[in-house]
């Protein structure tokens, strides 16, 4: 885990400006996901919330390696390698990428009502749970859309 730092900033006022950027437009994302009127921008609007979320805590977290150029790792390996804990929403997101993709790629086939309308309850919660690790009071969930916590993929539970 070379250049991966686990602990973020005591105070959450000492946040990287990016953290705030990304965080806002992931909130951003998750609105366009939730007014999204058919099922492959809601899917995809979801999808992008998530990795913006994730980028917010990268951007925390995440110290550059020494010794010049590593090898390149999506969001989703970097998000487990800098924060262990939340590995398994990283795997999470990591796995709906390719229908993401199919859904911006404007494939009508690629994902079903349900899933769209998961996808933004997962990415919902991921934000919160994000907005928690930073040290910042995580965001009301939008109503009717969280009606329990959940976990990756709708597992119940403490997150």
């Amino acid at each position: 885990m070379a250049g991966a730092s686990r602990t973020g900033p005591a105070n959450p006022h000492l946040l990287p400006a990016t953290t705030h950027s990304y965080l806002a437009r992931a909130a951003e994302s998750l609105q366009e996901a939730m007014l999204a009127r058919d099922v492959p921008s809601r899917y995809a609007c979801a999808h992008v919330a998530a990795l913006r979320a994730a980028a917010a805590l990268l951007a925390a977290r995440a110290h550059p390696a020494p010794g010049g150029r590593r090898r390149q790792k999506n969001a989703w390996v970097l998000l487990a390698e800098v924060a262990p804990e939340l590995s398994e929403w990283a795997t999470f997101f990591a796995a709906g990428a390719g229908k993401r993709a199919a859904a911006e790629a404007g494939s009508t086939r690629a994902v079903n009502e349900r899933e769209a309308d998961d996808l933004v309850r997962d990415a919902d919660r991921f934000l919160a749970v994000v907005e928690s690790t930073l040290g910042l009071v995580p965001h009301t969930a939008a109503p009717g859309r969280l009606l329990t916590a959940t976990g990756p993929g709708g597992q119940t539970g403490v997150a």
